[in-house]
């Protein structure tokens, strides 16, 4: 598995309330002005991504409880849908719990999650929209 993180994504509990304070408050640019549901910030090297923390919790496959879910999840881009399920295979090798398996997503891409020992949850994701 490549050495890489690729978005790190914060669950947010009001997206226009988030998205006004860091595109207007900070001062930052959204990366995807023409999305609605989700904003990407390019960052030094990653992206920060802000979507609503249920549907975050949805698309990870977990319960939606703030006590149980964490609220972020981190993101590793492929650069294929075959690469995301060998990327998820190596990880479950290596103890990794797989909470999703590859599949493709509503958005257009092909995407799984697999939880690290501490229940980090990681997102090993091909989004041929954008490019890494």
């Amino acid at each position: 598995m490549e050495q890489k993180l690729s978005i790190i994504t914060l669950g947010v509990s009001a997206l226009k309330r988030s998205r006004k304070f860091y595109l207007d408050g900070l001062g930052w640019k959204a990366s995807n002005e023409d999305m609605e549901g989700i904003v990407f910030i390019s960052m030094n090297g990653f992206t920060l991504a802000l979507y609503p923390h249920d549907a975050l919790a949805e698309d990870a496959n977990v319960q939606e409880d703030r006590s149980n879910f964490r609220g972020f999840t981190l993101a590793h881009n492929t650069n294929s849908p075959e690469e995301v399920d060998e990327v998820l295979i190596f990880a479950k090798q290596a103890g990794a719990k797989i909470i999703k398996p590859g599949q493709k997503v509503f958005w257009g891409g092909y995407s799984g999650y697999f939880a690290d020992p501490d229940a980090f949850l990681w997102e090993v994701a091909y989004n041929p929209f954008i490019e890494f």
